[in-house]
Formats: structure tokens, C-alpha cells, sequence
């Protein structure tokens, strides 16, 4: 019981640290200004706004490691055969997800990809359940 409970902190801290490598190696290659660096959400709705493919795609990127890494780690976490600590993990990074893309002015291709890629939780638990 203690592992499937630990099993969704487990999938949502690994994920956290997945994006945030992916968007600190964005971020190198594509700098936000300064003031969206501080907490200025007029300076990162700019940002946002006027950032190149790459530098979206990379948060992107973000998000289907840190969804495949999430399911995995969860569905080993859990160990009882199930994807339901995947699902929660996957569920609760859309919903942040989501929230983010209303806060910020982001194209429809990146909701598309935004919404899709969390459903790679599957194929991490699927690979963790594997026998």
C-alpha cells in the first residue's frame, strides 16, 4: 500500500526534474530576457509571444520525457501490475500544462503537442509493467 502511495510523488518529482533539464538546455540555446527570468509574467507573455519554433519545441520535448520518465517511475514505484499511478501522474502534468498555456500566449500547435505527449505516461508504465 506505502509504494502505490509513494508511487505518484515518485512519477511527479521525476518528471519535474525531466522538464526542468530540458528547458535549462532551451533556455542556454534560446535566453529569455532578463525580467521573464525574475517572475515577470509580462516579460515572459512577450517572450512566449515572440520565441522561435525551437525554443517552445524544446518545452515540448520537456514534456514527453518527463511524461515517459513519470509513467515509468510511478508504474515501478507501485509495483502492482497497473497504470493508475501513471495516469494520476500524467492527469496532474496536464492539468498544470493546461493552466500554462492559458497563462501564456502559446500557438495551437503547442496545445496540440501540449495535450498530446502526456498520454506517453502509458508507454513509460507499459515498458515498467513489461515482464
Amino acid at each position: 500500500m506505502l509504494r502505490r502511495i509513494l508511487a505518484v510523488p515518485a512519477g511527479l518529482i521525476a518528471g519535474i526534474i525531466c522538464i526542468t533539464i530540458i528547458e535549462k538546455i532551451g533556455h542556454q540555446l534560446y535566453p529569455p530576457p532578463a525580467g521573464a527570468a525574475s517572475g515577470d509574467m509580462v516579460a515572459m507573455k512577450d517572450y512566449v509571444a515572440h520565441a522561435p519554433f525551437m525554443a517552445l519545441f524544446f518545452v515540448i520535448i520537456g514534456y514527453a520525457l518527463a511524461a515517459f520518465v513519470s509513467g515509468f517511475t510511478a508504474s515501478k514505484v507501485a509495483n502492482n501490475g497497473k497504470h493508475t499511478s501513471a495516469i494520476v501522474c500524467g492527469v496532474i502534468f496536464l492539468f498544470i500544462t493546461i493552466y500554462m498555456m492559458f497563462s501564456l500566449p502559446t500557438p495551437v500547435w503547442f496545445w496540440i503537442l501540449g495535450i498530446f505527449v502526456w498520454g506517453l505516461v502509458l508507454v513509460g508504465s507499459k515498458l515498467a509493467l513489461k515482464k
